[in-house]
């Protein structure tokens, strides 16, 4: 992806504020209003009461915030931020996800957290990544809203399969025994950043974690939430 100093990564358009790298034209198309439920994320009439599938069987974590669906053009900018070496795309994703939570602060009275955690990668990976992408977005997102990120938080301590590549059945099994906390969390109010939740095995399994030492609430934050 070619960046042009000062324009929009989509649009390439003149930025009146460079810092940005998303114009408002196609920031306000992004963020378009979002029909699901505050807890799951999934399609839901209100967003303001749990979905009939929360009420049935509630997920790991307490309320979800997310710029969109998986779909172009933010899909494709998430692409190249985790596959072709543009961290520098981080910042302007970040920003798009800090929109949405002040969104939900206002219309669904969603709780800022005491403090900020990135879904880990293996160090193996991060190594041949060179960044964790996860990290990136949620760095600049602590200090907008004042809040602290422990990026090494959640260790994972062992290596497994791309998430990715298995069904949603093998996500699961992939990920047992595979973090630890390594903060104290208990009675704290917890948000859980990764750029896209699917399945959302891995911030089930990092917030059944946290839960269990003691923390009081996690949401989870991510650019993209998919069926």
């Amino acid at each position: 992806m070619l960046a042009i100093p000062g324009r929009c990564w989509l649009c390439q358009l003149p930025l009146a504020c460079p810092t940005w790298g998303i114009c408002s034209c196609c920031t306000a198309s992004l963020l378009q209003p979002l029909a699901c439920c505050l807890q799951c994320g999934l399609p839901a009439l209100s967003g303001h009461l749990p979905c009939g599938r929360c009420l049935q069987r509630a997920p790991e974590w307490d309320a979800i915030a997310y710029v969109t669906d998986y779909l172009p053009p933010l899909s494709t900018l998430i692409h190249h931020l985790k596959f072709t070496g543009t961290p520098s795309l981080a910042p302007a994703l970040a920003r798009l996800l800090l929109l949405r939570i002040l969104m939900a602060r206002r219309e669904k009275r969603l709780h800022l957290p005491d403090a900020i955690l990135s879904v880990p990668l293996h160090h193996t990976r991060a190594w041949r990544r060179g960044y964790n992408q996860s990290a990136l977005i949620a760095t600049p997102l602590s200090r907008w809203l004042g809040r602290e990120h422990y990026p090494s938080a959640i260790k994972r301590i062992r290596s497994s399969p791309a998430q990715h590549t298995l069904t949603a059945k093998e996500r699961k099994r992939n990920l047992k025994g595979i973090f630890r906390v390594e903060i104290p969390v208990a009675g704290r109010h917890m948000a859980i950043v990764d750029d896209v939740v699917t399945t959302g095995s891995t911030v089930a399994e990092i917030a059944r974690l946290l839960k269990k030492q003691g923390a009081a609430t996690v949401q989870v934050w991510c650019l993209c939430r998919t069926l």
